[in-house]
């Protein structure tokens, strides 16, 4: 089998031992686990600060502690194919340097650190937790001389980055283009971002976290179309591939 096969099917299987993961770095009880992931969306929700969003960043920073790690574990676990498909393209393009922005339970880091292809992947989220938690998912997998974890790009000390993963990170900034910019800038001429967004809040607030501001969107947007050009991948999925309009 080769490599990349093996790393999908070990996600498929378990999630990279995710739920093993989870009980042993919080300390629940397994017979607790599903109650703790099915209740975590609720939980997370009631204690977002709404549409502050001078708030935003100390609530992903401070308050969000366990309950956003769960959320994300119910997610990933429950969303297995698409999270699979994202995976696959990252394959197609992650090389040398990555950059894992907002990389939340560590999916796409554990994945790429997997990979022979990647050289080292710098895991940025500015929650002590998330990076805890990635660092020690990092060493149950035998992966964590491939991962250095920080709080901010800047503590990186990287100055150009071969591939950059963003995923479902840019709909809860305050400023989504501000973000593309600092990527544009942290890019070279051969470099790719991997990049999504959902900038909708639900039809009855399903997602209270996302960003849905229209002059804030319409910035991103020009942004990204004065900075960035797409390069075609054949994975139906809502993740797009850039690389840089121009130096």
């Amino acid at each position: 089998m080769k490599k990349d096969d093996f790393i999908l099917k070990e996600f498929r299987d378990h999630a990279f031992d995710l739920k093993s993961h989870l009980i042993e770095f919080l300390s629940i009880d397994e017979s607790d686990l599903d109650g703790f992931l099915e209740n975590a969306k609720m939980d997370l929700a009631n204690l977002h600060p709404g549409n502050n969003l001078n708030e935003a960043e100390d609530f992903y920073k401070e308050i969000v502690g366990d309950k956003h790690l769960a959320d994300l574990a119910a997610w990933h676990i429950s969303s297995k194919d698409y999270i699979s498909d994202t995976l696959k393209l990252q394959q197609l393009f992650s090389q040398k340097l990555v950059l894992d922005f907002g990389g939340g339970i560590g999916t796409h880091a554990l994945a790429n650190a997997m990979s022979p292809k990647v050289e080292h992947v710098f895991f940025v989220d500015i929650n002590q937790t998330n990076r805890n938690f990635v660092e020690y998912r990092a060493q149950k997998l035998g992966v964590s001389n491939k991962l250095t974890f920080c709080k901010t790009i800047d503590e990186t000390e990287i100055s150009r980055f071969d591939t950059i993963v963003c995923l479902d990170v840019l709909e809860h900034l305050s400023d989504p283009a501000f973000q593309l910019n600092t990527f544009y800038e942290i890019m070279g001429p051969k470099s790719i971002g991997l990049f999504n967004w959902y900038f909708y809040k639900g039809e009855k607030n399903e997602y209270p976290f996302h960003i849905d501001d229209e002059q804030i969107v319409e910035k991103f947007f020009k942004t990204l179309q004065s900075k960035f050009v797409e390069v075609f991948h054949p994975i139906l999925i809502t993740t797009r591939t850039y690389k840089k309009f121009r130096e």
